[in-house]
């Protein structure tokens, strides 16, 4: 709880600034270093786990598996999001 706090903190204060600070920008940069080097830390602990390595094969074909039946679904779902609820133009008719 007391993190979704902070990113509403976090998010309200940037959204009132609206990048019309300088140290914004350099928060920003500062931010995509910190989340690249979180991912490398994490593909490094699970490169170290003997466990994780060994079970690569299976849990790569379930992400994949996972991750197609999203894109699928999110393709499906924007299709039919635009055929039946949003307005037509006459330019979309031709």
């Amino acid at each position: 709880m007391l993190i979704l706090a902070f990113l509403l903190a976090g998010a309200l204060l940037g959204w009132r600034l609206r990048y019309r600070q300088r140290w914004l920008h350099t928060a920003d940069r500062a931010t995509t270093t910190a989340v690249f080097l979180l991912i490398f830390l994490l593909g490094f602990s699970v490169g170290g786990n003997d466990a994780a390595m060994a079970a690569l094969g299976s849990l790569g074909a379930q992400a994949l598996a996972l991750s197609l039946g999203a894109l699928t679904g999110s393709v499906l779902l924007v299709w039919l999001v635009e055929r039946w609820w949003l307005p037509t133009t006459e330019t979309d008719e031709k």
